[in-house]
């Protein structure tokens, strides 16, 4: 039996939120929704330089970097991501890509390999880099996240850093996709109120940063935004 859609994750909704809108690729036939890791290599890099931070990163915020996987699965593509353990002070228990700090001297590349090695045991040579995505702000951690997509030639065999990930997921791009994954919130904040974005996927509610970034690879791959 399949996993209903949405997980634990523990997601702090106000009161006040409201529904916001359908996703952009809502107008999409099922066939178009199965996305070629060609395709997805296209995208980004036809993307061109990565624009920056809306309004400007906080201030000390923290340089940081994730690796966004895809891998062929059946003739689709596939990412990685991770669930993080219950047992960390921060985000416990969330779905996001591998991805840390950046460490002195390293660009965002090298931070996204090192730790997507720490965390998952993901050798960094059997990495193509593709490409960035454009980097967004965390207000509550403070930091400032580099996307770095890389291309993998087949489903990788990994292993989860217990101290900090539970779980390993491997998700296909056509279950984002799905009419039953994607919704919007509209959450107030001091600027007014603002989408969020939600993938409801078998056994996991993936949101937050890990959400604004699958967000943007979807307008991308689909054609329907950046």
């Amino acid at each position: 039996m399949a996993a209903a859609r949405g997980g634990s994750q523990v997601i702090p909704r106000p009161a006040d939120h409201r529904p916001g809108g359908p996703p952009p690729w809502a107008h999409l036939a099922p066939a178009e929704r199965a996305v070629t890791v060609d395709r997805v290599v296209e995208a980004v890099r036809g993307l061109g330089e990565p624009r920056p931070v809306p309004g400007g990163a906080p201030p000390g915020a923290r340089p940081s970097a994730v690796l966004v996987p895809v891998y062929d699965d059946g003739g689709e593509a596939a990412l990685v991501l991770t669930r993080r353990a219950q047992h960390l002070r921060a985000h416990k228990g969330e779905v996001s890509f591998p991805g840390g700090r950046r460490e002195p001297g390293e660009g965002p590349v090298e931070t996204a390999l090192r730790e997507a090695e720490e965390e998952t045991a993901l050798v960094p040579a059997d990495v193509e880099v593709v490409g960035e995505l454009d980097p967004l702000a965390t207000f509550s951690s403070g930091s400032l996240i580099v996307p770095v997509v890389g291309r993998l030639d087949r489903r990788p065999a990994l292993v989860a850093q217990e101290d900090e990930v539970e779980a390993i997921l491997h998700v296909p791009i056509s279950e984002l996709l799905h009419e039953d994954t994607y919704r919007q919130e509209l959450w107030r904040f001091p600027q007014g109120y603002h989408p969020l974005h939600f993938f409801e996927v078998p056994g996991d509610t993936i949101w937050g940063a890990t959400a604004r970034i699958l967000h943007q690879l979807l307008l991308l791959v689909t054609g329907t935004g950046r």
